[in-house]
């Protein structure tokens, strides 16, 4: 991790802990003219907070769901298992409508803009990038204090009806004295109140660079010079940048910042790539129903404008390979098959759509014909179906091995 991004790291945490209005210690006037040392040391008391309030369950109306159950740290804090979306609710039988994300590697995701252009440090900043930014699969929020609302309060997540539900869970809570020592003794005379301290603590936390953006997978050493690439890992990579190979980089940037910060494996833009239809979502079950990303149904400011309609965020590829579902509705359950998508889309449609009873192939099943326009169709999209994919059998092998490099060395996957 260079000198810059470690700077920016302690810079974020920095500003969270002097936001909140109603801090107690180390001063009372909410973190306003702290010293340097009392900065850091309510970031490391909030921290440790949002650690405790990550792992608790008993924040969910089920009293079964903590947020580290559907974000593992164990697997880059993103899911543990293979279905396809995540249950829970009161009864901790509701599905969700899109697969969980990894929390990882979010600290440099640009606020959502409809047209964004990259700074100096990042690229040409000429170029107008389109929709991009936002920390959700549809970009609808841009802080991770109002990131971690949005599970608290889902009814197919941790399904509290209102904020005073959690504030009543944490009053109760073995860890309510630190809430007192932070924020001050008033912090549960108010619901709202309470719940915004819960959600800047989970907030620091997330901003901990040791949990949550340590760059420590092989290929970080390999840029560093510490560590070599076998030579299949080393096609993976060219085959990787090549854009008339596999064009990745086109989207999941693998090389070095301007600056010097370490690549993210994304360019955080919003994009329609077709996926099938996931028939085992339950949402599905009505065929009147889409999820169409970034113009609804979750993010409802956007709703109405076609352009966006079928568009979500390109997420990091940084730990990919302890995944085992994929894109935004988990219809793809091996790393393999996700890269063999991108090459076959459209060479071998036949493969990924179904067809309907007068044999007619449904090709981007899952966006209505009218949005349909807005389907990424650059390289490795884009060919015919009498076209030759863009990468044979073994050259996607060669990509997934060099995948397989970029997870973290405390990341296990187990």
């Amino acid at each position: 991790m260079s000198a810059c991004a470690v700077g920016r790291a302690l810079l974020l945490v920095l500003l969270a802990a002097v936001t909140f209005s109603g801090a107690r210690a180390p001063a009372q006037n909410g973190g306003a003219g702290l010293s340097r040392a009392q900065a850091y040391a309510r970031a490391a008391a909030l921290d440790a907070l949002g650690r405790k309030l990550f792992a608790d369950p008993s924040l969910s109306a089920s009293g079964r769901l903590a947020c580290a159950t559907c974000h593992d740290p164990r697997f880059a804090y993103g899911p543990p298992n293979s279905l396809d979306v995540q249950l829970g609710g009161k009864t901790m039988r509701e599905p969700g409508l899109r697969a969980v994300p990894s929390l990882k590697y979010l600290q440099a995701v640009p606020q959502f803009a409809e047209h964004y252009y990259e700074s100096d440090d990042e690229g040409d900043p000429s170029v107008d990038n389109g929709p991009t930014g936002g920390l959700t699969w549809d970009g609808r929020v841009d802080r991770r204090r109002d990131q971690a609302r949005l599970p608290l309060l889902s009814p197919f997540e941790m399904a509290n009806d209102a904020a005073a539900d959690v504030a009543a869970k944490v009053r109760k809570a073995g860890y309510s004295s630190d809430m007192r020592r932070i924020f001050g003794d008033a912090i549960f005379d108010d619901s709202e109140r309470t719940f915004a301290g819960v959600v800047e603590a989970l907030e620091v936390y997330q901003q901990n660079a040791a949990e949550f953006y340590p760059y420590s997978s092989r290929y970080d050493a390999y840029l560093a010079g510490r560590a070599q690439l076998s030579p299949q890992e080393k096609r993976g990579l060219t085959l990787f940048n090549d854009p008339a190979k596999g064009n990745c980089a086109n989207c999941h940037r693998s090389a070095p910042g301007n600056d010097g910060t370490p690549p993210q494996f994304t360019d955080y833009g919003l994009i329609a790539i077709g996926v099938p239809r996931n028939g085992h979502i339950a949402a599905n079950a009505d065929p009147g129903f889409h999820d169409l990303g970034a113009c609804g149904p979750l993010r409802l400011d956007l709703a109405g404008r076609g352009e966006f309609c079928g568009l979500f965020r390109t997420p990091s590829l940084r730990n990919v390979a302890l995944r085992s579902t994929f894109f935004h509705n988990g219809t793809v359950h091996s790393l393999r098959e996700a890269v063999a998508f991108y090459v076959e889309r459209d060479t071998d449609p036949g493969k990924w759509y179904p067809r309907d009873t007068d044999g007619k192939m449904r090709k981007y099943d899952d966006v209505p014909t009218q949005y349909q326009r807005n389907i990424n169709s650059e390289p490795p999209f884009g060919a015919r179906a009498a076209d030759q994919p863009a990468l044979s059998a073994s050259e996607i092998d060669d990509i997934v091995a060099f995948l397989k490099t970029l997870s973290d060395a405390e990341s296990t996957g187990r």
